[in-house]
């Protein structure tokens, strides 16, 4: 569980700053989360488990701001195209 949660961790960074893929990596994240509170019972890969979860929460808020991010800037050309 602490591999995998690490590995979604990391694509979901990744996903970020690739157009399109916020929400996949939005996704991929929360469940990088899910695991690594899972995978943190386990005491011989705490650690693992630690950068997973870390790496999670990063993706997942890098990818919520870049999404918003997004929907701004198409909401205002859209605004700005009807005029």
């Amino acid at each position: 569980m602490a591999v995998a949660s690490l590995v979604l961790g990391i694509l979901s960074i990744v996903f970020a700053f690739v157009p399109y893929m916020s929400l996949v990596g939005g996704i991929c994240g929360i469940v990088g989360i899910i695991l690594a509170v899972i995978g943190k019972k386990e005491p011989q890969k705490a650690g693992l488990a630690t950068g997973g979860l870390v790496c999670s929460i990063v993706g997942t808020i890098l990818c919520l701001i870049f999404y918003v991010a997004c929907v701004g800037c198409i909401g205002c050309a859209v605004g700005m195209a009807q005029y």
